[in-house]
């Protein structure tokens, strides 16, 4: 759709510059929002980076995800060996479709979470790329420098956020901001104070903001490339981390089959779900301090939200729009083109970028163009882990 409309601009196609997020094996693993089984997830995924690399060179095709299987509750261990399995699947699913790594893999980009373990977090970043380069160099046998960077974007962690003394998680957010920054991350963003009770007030949103321009200009960590080089724990933790990285990566890539047979047997999901309920029963015993919720509580406080949004008129617009798209469409192009797309699924040989392009031009609908391949492909259940 963002093609389209840059199409309808008149933007030649090495102008185009966006990312698109589209890490859907993350989802089985930690959020929920997937329609097809993985396999054909992959192949979507797979169809659209080979797609931007010939013919969008400044499109970001995907944003590979280490922040959401954090938020569920793996361990940085975890975030580490998880994210990259699920890269390596990516990657090798694009070079079966004829693309040479050097093509595409300077434009993979990245996000994880800013956890609140200061130190720990620190050496994840100087860890995650190290490990990216080995990985790039050695496996692939990438030979563009930039192919061996490891752009990544980071967000301070939203289930970190406590809906007592709300005021406190400007601190936890200002902190693992710090962390991010002299962990060498390209761009981040906070999550907002009053985020564990509603939906972000403007003031709570200004202040995110101002955190970050306070840590970028006044303090002089942006003086330095790497101001914790040469620290002895830091160097430490961050050979620690690796280590241990390298492991259970090697775990998933050589004795479970790789990120999708980790999906679909769960060990993912067991890990994450093993690694949250210790987190939660250390917060309930007192062996993890969290402060305002198991230490340090004030008398006789109440949460109370800040904010809500109840607005029929937001729904009622949107319905009229999408009525009066179907109304003015060409009907019979826009069957035709969700037709073919329908067909092109159900060969496994086939790129679906082209004719899913092609519906989207013809105006045919996300949920019209996702159900032609949900015909197809099925629509996956979560496993129930126990």
């Amino acid at each position: 759709m963002y093609i389209a409309v840059a199409e309808q601009q008149g933007t030649p196609a090495d102008r185009v510059n966006a990312t698109t997020q589209n890490d859907v094996l993350k989802e089985y693993v930690a959020r929920g929002t997937f329609v097809y089984p993985p396999e054909p997830s992959l192949r979507l995924a797979g169809d659209l980076i080979a797609f931007c690399a010939r013919h969008y060179p400044r499109f970001n095709a995907i944003s590979l995800s280490g922040y959401h299987m954090r938020e569920a509750g793996c361990t940085a261990t975890q975030e580490i060996a998880f994210s990259f399995t699920n890269a390596i699947a990516y990657i090798d699913a694009t070079i079966a479709r004829g693309i040479e790594v050097d093509e595409f893999a300077s434009r993979l980009s990245w996000i994880f979470d800013t956890h609140i373990d200061f130190f720990e977090e620190i050496a994840k970043y100087r860890a995650l790329r190290r490990m990216w380069a080995r990985i790039m160099r050695e496996r692939y046998g990438a030979k563009d420098p930039n192919s061996w960077m490891l752009r990544t974007h980071t967000q301070t962690g939203g289930s970190l956020l406590t809906a007592q003394q709300p005021e406190n998680n400007i601190v936890r957010a200002t902190l693992q901001a710090l962390a991010a920054a002299l962990g060498g991350v390209q761009s981040m963003a906070l999550s907002c104070y009053d985020e564990a009770l509603a939906i972000p007030t403007e003031k709570a949103q200004q202040i995110a903001v101002r955190t970050q321009q306070i840590i970028a200009e006044e303090i002089g960590v942006t003086s330095t490339v790497d101001p914790l080089a040469g620290s002895y724990y830091v160097e430490h933790l961050t050979n620690e981390l690796e280590e241990r990285a390298w492991k259970e990566l090697d775990h998933i890539e050589k004795e479970i089959g790789g990120a999708v047979k980790a999906i679909e047997t769960g060990y993912y999901q067991r890990c994450i779900q093993e690694e949250s309920y210790r987190y939660e029963r250390e917060v309930e015993s007192g062996e993890r301090i969290v402060v305002g919720v198991n230490k340090y509580q004030t008398e006789g406080e109440e949460p109370t939200p800040f904010f809500r949004v109840n607005n029929r008129a937001l729904e009622d617009e949107q319905k009229r729009k999408l009525e009066e798209l179907r109304a003015r469409r060409d009907e019979t192009a826009a069957a035709r083109t969700v037709t073919a797309l329908r067909e092109a699924a159900a060969d496994d040989s086939a790129d679906l970028m082209p004719p899913i392009l092609e519906a989207v031009r013809a105006y045919a609908t996300l949920g019209e163009i996702c159900g032609a391949m949900r015909e197809v492909f099925g629509e996956y259940r979560a496993l129930a882990i126990v």
